[in-house]
């Protein structure tokens, strides 16, 4: 839990945007006084809970084996659609708190309100954001999808935030092939999870080698993390909830570039693929086939 006060990273934030690292996101520039002040997405607000699900497990950090002709597929997109699953249980969580005070407001969210969730998830006690910007729990790791609600009531917040880890360690920033990290930033221009899902347009050649066999997002920033080491790792306290569960790691590349709207509905039905449009499929499809060679 964590109190409402505004963030303390939105210069951080205007300069991000100013310089354009947001590339076609636009959303991302508008309403930046909410996403900075997240008391302002409900009236009255005075505390925040946070939450974190694991969608991987430290022992399942190395990089998949993909199938000759497949593209591989962001962990936390094989599951379930984490937006709806985690939002049915945190509304279940609102309903319940609101039996016991019922004059009490509630505001769920995940990952689509302009809410700094990573910041809020660091200040609740749930971690640290490291160097690739994404949230690190001391002994979970970073396969963490992160969620929470707002509320009127006057909770007891989290007084102890937890000491940054990163240390030295240049891991996630060497292993990117496209450069995209510098320390506790990144440039969505060349990031891979965002040419892959977020970007509508056509996908410069200069990324498309380094695309390699990412149909659909990137992992490798964490897979090098040491804090996702699988040493040490006690993943049967922590296992992974089936409804994140490996349901697909790859797709067969002539399969999508074979689909027409109804295959691709039916493929990615239930899930958070979704995000991407059938010609996006078909575009990083001839990157992916293109960078594996004849088929």
């Amino acid at each position: 839990m964590c109190d409402v006060t505004p963030s303390e990273r939105g210069n951080e934030l205007r300069a991000w945007l100013d310089t354009g690292r947001h590339g076609s996101m636009a959303w991302l520039a508008e309403h930046v006084d909410l996403r900075t002040d997240p008391a302002r997405l409900l009236e009255g607000a005075r505390s925040i809970v946070m939450v974190a699900d694991l969608y991987a497990t430290r022992a399942a950090s190395g990089a998949d084996d993909v199938p000759p002709g497949h593209g591989r597929i962001a962990r936390y997109a094989r599951g379930d659609d984490y937006h709806r699953t985690m939002k049915k249980r945190l509304h279940a969580v609102c309903d319940a708190l609101r039996l016991n005070h019922p004059h009490a407001g509630f505001r769920a969210f995940v990952d689509t309100a302009p809410v700094p969730e990573r910041e809020l998830a660091a200040r609740a006690g749930l971690g640290w954001i490291g160097k690739h910007t994404l949230l690190i729990h001391p002994r979970l790791g970073s396969w963490l999808l992160l969620g929470g609600f707002l509320t009127t009531l006057e909770l007891e917040p989290i007084r102890d935030a937890i000491t940054d880890h990163c240390g030295s360690c240049t891991r996630c920033l060497d292993a990117c092939p496209t450069d995209a990290i510098t320390p506790y930033s990144v440039d969505s221009r060349r990031c891979i999870s965002y040419l892959t899902i977020e970007r509508r347009e056509p996908i410069d050649p200069v990324f498309h080698a380094a695309i390699g066999d990412w149909l659909f997002g990137c992992d490798i920033c964490q897979e090098v993390c040491p804090h996702n080491s699988p040493r040490d790792a006690d993943d049967s306290q922590h296992p992974v909830a089936p409804r994140y569960g490996n349901r697909r790691g790859s797709f067969d590349l002539l399969d999508v570039l074979g689909w027409d709207a109804d295959a691709r509905a039916a493929a990615l039905r239930g899930t958070a693929m979704k995000r991407a449009t059938l010609e996006m499929w078909r575009r990083n499809a001839e990157i992916v086939r293109g960078n594996n060679g004849p088929i």
